[in-house]
């Protein structure tokens, strides 16, 4: 689905990415790990044209990505989550929703879908009418998954989804991952908490200062003295 070929992002002086190759398959999970630093999210923003890269190409289903507008690529299916969630504190859950629609027309498909986000996340549908700004974080960070979801996404991109949640949240937010792939939502996954992410990616790549280091099915990885040396916090 998506295609990765030696992508390269300057930031003045500062190579941040050299040269990143890896595939996104359709109907899978993808999970990029690493260090703060390493390159993940210039990574998903080059993708989503947040970023400007200097080298390399981006395709999906074969057609380039490169150069298109935000709301090109989100209109070619491509959609971020991004980190620090960044919800509109001062509109409320439904009014939220709505925005994550903004390039649709099919009034009755809109509908449709929010119906499925509520089914999916239960909480956001008892605080339909609340201001995204006075709910917690972990109700935020299921705002900002399900206002994703609201544009039909044939790829969800993901950033730090588990950051500074409690772990009850973030292993209930990992479990909804796993449904939101397993009902046909290819993911490409930015996260910290590099066991979760293994545990349910069906590959991984590590990423060091802007370069691709290991890559490998997810489970492979978990066992991979390295990666569990380095982002798991035990010895070899």
């Amino acid at each position: 689905m998506l295609r990765i070929d030696d992508l390269s992002v300057h930031y003045g002086g500062i190579h941040a990415l050299q040269g990143v190759s890896f595939e996104v398959p359709e109907g899978k999970i993808v999970t990029l790990i690493g260090a703060n630093g390493a390159g993940k999210s210039t990574t998903l923003k080059s993708i989503i044209g947040l970023v400007k890269p200097s080298g390399g190409t981006i395709q999906l289903g074969g057609q380039s990505m490169r150069g298109l507008d935000t709301k090109d690529i989100v209109r070619r299916g491509v959609v971020l989550a991004p980190e620090g969630r960044r919800i509109f504190p001062n509109l409320t859950t439904e009014e939220n929703l709505a925005l994550g629609a903004f390039a649709r027309n099919d009034k009755a498909g809109i509908e449709q879908d929010k119906l499925k986000v509520f089914k999916l996340f239960p909480r956001l549908e008892e605080r339909r009418k609340q201001k995204a700004g006075t709910m917690s974080g972990g109700e935020q960070q299921m705002l900002a998954v399900a206002r994703a979801l609201m544009s039909r996404p044939k790829l969800l991109m993901m950033d730090e989804p588990s950051l500074g949640l409690a772990p009850l949240i973030v292993k209930m937010i990992f479990e909804i991952i796993k449904t939101i792939n397993a009902e046909g939502t290819t993911i490409l996954l930015v996260e910290q908490n590099a066991k979760a992410a293994l545990e349910i990616a069906d590959f991984g790549y590590v990423l060091e200062t802007g370069r691709i280091t290991l890559s490998g099915p997810g489970k492979e990885l978990l066992a991979d003295d390295r990666v569990r040396s380095a982002y798991l916090g035990e010895g070899q």
